[in-house]
């Protein structure tokens, strides 16, 4: 099982330890609810090494790139990132990810999730056959740490060099963070605002504590990867695995703002005959119920008896104190208000067809 650089910290902090995508990462150090109030309210830390980076570099790395993902490369500012995904020939989803342009123009980095970044690599290769192109793997030679929530700047602020109020949502610099070079980013998958750093290998635990050192009086703490289920959930964002995968596409999944049809991209002709068609007939929804049970992830949806779909994600908001979930629902079902009942050991739970994003922070 592979390993961050910071899992020592994660076990001294207490951290329930748990296998994930082949990492062994802290699912929680405390309470989950308790951890997502922190994000929301104050700001909590993220260790991210188990994600994939990758570097693109060479003289077609931006022809490349249109040809492996679903948004347009040539229209990203240096500087700046996009969402995008992944598509198979099939128009189905591989995954999604992040792409950056380099700030001074030079290239490209791509952020993958941890549970595809092999098979992701595997495409990526295979894609490049053909094109002038440096594809390098950066998941071991550079950390990866997240600080999000509401105090997330004043925090980040203390230990990174230059201001970082000017840097743009979705926006990425380099500076330096403890004194040592590094790129710092603004994204995040948590609905709140936030920073992701990129940490030449070995410095990890030093920007982890220094992090820690300066947001601890303002109430920032360690956070696992429940809450950041949680708060991806609250927030609307897709998790592989659940909302998207290999028997969906960006359409039906409501990210067609991930996808610009005006470059030739993998699994392109695939999509356009979907929407000649007019679609896929479902649609992604977000469901909310008040009862004491949940709605989780394969739960059956049914109305008037009959199974209509099944649970995608589904947990308990502690930002709104109610139940939510998200599903795939026939077109003329997936409309706000409609009501429907998910099984629970085949006993019926109310629940009702909202619109998503279930939670958006005030800006």
């Amino acid at each position: 099982m592979q390993t961050t650089a910071l899992e020592s910290i994660h076990v001294a902090l207490g951290a329930r330890m748990v296998s994930f995508a082949g990492w062994n990462m802290p699912v929680q150090y405390r309470g989950i609810l308790d951890e997502v109030r922190t994000v929301r309210t104050a700001a909590g830390l993220f260790d991210l090494g188990h994600m994939g980076r990758v570097a693109v570099a060479g003289r077609q790395a931006e022809a490349f790139l249109q040809r492996l993902q679903t948004n347009d490369v040539a229209a990203i500012p240096p500087g700046r990132i996009r969402y995008a995904m992944i598509l198979n020939e099939q128009g189905l989803t591989q995954d999604d990810i992040l792409v950056y342009r380099n700030p001074k123009n030079d290239g490209f980095f791509v952020v993958v999730n941890a549970s595809n970044c092999e098979r992701d690599l595997t495409i990526m290769r295979a894609t490049a056959a053909g094109f002038d192109v440096r594809i390098e793997d950066r998941t071991h030679s550079l950390g990866m740490i997240a600080i999000q929530g509401p105090l997330s700047v004043q925090i980040a602020q203390r230990v990174v060099k230059g201001p970082l109020e000017p840097l743009k949502y979705y926006g990425w610099m380099e500076t330096e963070v403890c004194g040592v070079p590094m790129s710092v980013s603004r994204t995040g998958y948590t609905g709140e605002d936030g920073f992701e750093a990129y940490v030449p290998k070995g410095h990890e635990v030093q920007v982890w504590n220094a992090l820690m050192a300066a947001g601890a009086p303002l109430g920032l703490t360690a956070i696992g990867l429940g809450a950041r289920d949680t708060l991806r959930h609250e927030a609307g964002m897709p998790l592989y695995g659940h909302e998207i995968d290999e028997t969906t596409n960006p359409l039906e999944a409501g990210l067609d703002w991930g996808v610009k049809m005006n470059h030739d991209f993998t699994g392109r002709k695939a999509l356009e005959q979907v929407i000649q068609k007019g679609g896929t007939g479902r649609k992604l929804v977000g469901l909310t119920s008040s009862g004491k049970r949940c709605p989780r992830q394969g739960y059956p949806l049914v109305l008037g008896g009959k199974q209509v779909g099944h649970v995608c994600s589904g947990s308990i908001s502690p930002t709104l104190d109610t139940n939510i979930a998200t599903a795939y629902l026939r077109t003329d079902l997936a409309v706000p208000g409609t009501k429907l009942e998910f099984l629970v050991r085949d006993k019926a739970e109310s629940c009702v067809v909202v619109k998503t994003p279930f939670y958006e922070r005030k800006r």
